[in-house]
């Protein structure tokens, strides 16, 4: 039963020839009725084929067909007790008076410091008839006991059959004598931003609750992890309701409730679901393994910037530019190099950062993928072998080169003083070559190579990207520098190229970022 009413309007039909002026107002009266009939919902135009979708008239059929697989859950936690637990009386107690012992006593009962159990609520879906349940990590994480409540009223001990904080998603396992109603995933990336959604779940404990609402936005990033995209719904999603799913109008999952935007802690109408197409992967490994496994690439990312793309040479802010490489890594035996721009994984376009995150841990260990680079105003392809993500791999900083040219443009008065700058205009810098007095002024650590910013103009360019004195310039346009006077030649370059900004990569306190810097 399709319960999404969808009013589809035909065209007008012709008059047909040599029809009269009444045939013409029989047409119009039509048209008019049409229009009465589709008032309150979309104005849809008078000529050409439309559709207007509508509201339901209500949402009943769908929670009656639904709510059967949609479940609370239960768990129990051991929470330490705080210290500062033990109650302080709002008076003094004389010393050595009958009532000070009697107050002693109390306080120490009621300031118990050992561990006491805590039951948190939440929901989940069933999306197998054997019993199989998905909920949301943070709510069964580090619990003791999990128990199910379906919507009969019947309770089951559920098994944990695996958990993935970082996408924060958990799936259980319970046992029932016969088969239980369950709800299919749907295709996320089919729903659009205003199609009608309903959310059910446990809010505050009350039991299975239905709220209805829209699609508000798509690909939110909450910078909770690196696989932030979630879909942003104006269905009530309140405490209690996580972990349980959003529906679409035909009854299929789209979406896992896991989080809200609130000043008080109550639904304002911005919650956030983890779309069902992320889910899907994750939830089958969980089930075939318990445990999930992802690709690694070993590279360090920042996001493109406009001022980036035009230091670089590519006609829009999309991509990822890579700022580090881990030695030992696909990408450092693929020969992926620093200040490279991903712009493309196995035929898919790299947009921002998380497309790229996503696509490689979505990578199966051990396949081949083609990377799509720009490197030196040009794009290139290489393959990398993807490995496996452990838990302590971590991004670090590549080797300085040891190369330092000869020069005479020091920027330094060679003494024991402060160390002076040589003015770089077009930057609205003054620099200085890393000398001995240089590293004790600006605490440099020896492993620095590059070229020291001793100070910044505050109306420059520089300055609005924050380029800082004491900061180390490592790569001008993507070229190791270590004396002022590369600096001015590979700024002049760039400019020569008809570059509005240059590429600057900067250490600072062993911190290394690309920034675009525009010209002065």
């Amino acid at each position: 039963m399709n319960l999404a009413h969808t009013l589809t309007r035909t065209p007008a039909e012709p008059a047909p020839p040599g029809a009269g002026p009444r045939s013409v107002a029989h047409a119009f009266r039509r048209l008019r009725v049409v229009s009465i009939v589709a008032a309150g919902a979309t104005l849809i135009a008078l000529l050409g084929p439309a559709q207007a979708a509508q509201a339901p008239d209500s949402f009943a059929d769908l929670a009656a067909k639904v709510t059967p697989a949609v479940v609370n859950i239960s768990s129990k936690h051991k929470v330490a007790r705080s210290e500062q637990t033990t109650p302080e009386m709002p008076f003094d107690v004389p010393k050595g008076s009958p009532f000070e012992e009697f107050f002693k006593h109390f306080r120490e009962q009621q300031g118990d410091n050992g561990p006491h159990a805590v039951t948190a609520l939440g929901s989940g879906f069933i999306v197998d008839p054997s019993g199989y349940i998905v909920t949301n990590n943070h709510v069964i994480d580090s619990a003791t006991d999990i128990e199910v409540t379906l919507s009969s009223g019947k309770e089951y001990p559920a098994k944990l059959i695996g958990t993935d904080k970082k996408t924060d998603l958990a799936l259980l396992k319970i046992s029932a004598p016969s088969p239980l109603p369950s709800v299919p995933f749907g295709d996320s990336d089919a729903i659009r931003v205003g199609d009608w959604v309903m959310a059910v779940g446990n809010p505050f404990g009350l039991g299975g609750t239905v709220t209805a609402g829209i699609i508000s936005a798509r690909g939110r990033d909450l910078h909770s992890g690196p696989y932030d995209d979630f879909l942003q719904v104006d269905a009530s999603i309140n405490q209690g309701n996580s972990g349980g799913p959003t529906f679409s109008m035909s009854g299929e999952v789209i979406g896992i409730n896991t989080a809200i935007a609130s000043p008080n802690g109550g639904s304002v109408g911005i919650g956030f679901a983890i779309p069902s197409n992320e889910a899907k992967p994750v939830i089958a490994a969980l089930r075939e393994r318990g445990s999930i496994e992802r690709g690694w690439l070993g590279v360090q990312i920042q996001q493109v910037t406009p001022e980036i793309a035009e230091a670089t040479g590519l006609d829009k802010p999309e991509g990822a530019l890579v700022a580090d490489i881990q030695p030992d890594s696909p990408a450092s035996k693929a020969d992926i190099k620093r200040g490279d721009v991903i712009v493309g994984f196995d035929s898919k376009p790299v947009k921002e950062l998380r497309d790229l995150t996503r696509m490689v841990a979505d990578t199966p260990v051990g396949q081949s993928a083609s990377l799509e680079i720009w490197r030196d105003g040009a794009k290139q392809t290489v393959t990398v072998q993807i490995a496996k993500l452990n838990a302590d791999q971590e991004a670090a900083n590549s080797p300085a080169d040891d190369n330092n040219p000869d020069g005479s443009d020091n920027g330094d008065n060679g003494g024991n003083g402060t160390v002076v700058g040589q003015a770089d205009p077009a930057l609205g810098l003054s620099l200085a070559r890393i000398t001995p007095n240089a590293r004790q002024q600006f605490d440099i650590p020896e492993s620095v190579k590059g070229v020291v910013v001793t100070d910044v103009d505050a109306d420059s360019p520089a300055a609005a990207q924050g380029i800082q004195a004491g900061d180390v310039i490592e790569q001008v346009a993507q070229k190791e520098v270590t004396t002022p006077g590369e600096v001015k030649t590979l700024t002049a370059a760039a400019r020569e190229a008809h570059r509005n900004a240059v590429l600057l990569l900067v250490n600072r306190q062993g911190n290394e970022l690309y920034v675009a810097v525009k010209f002065a």
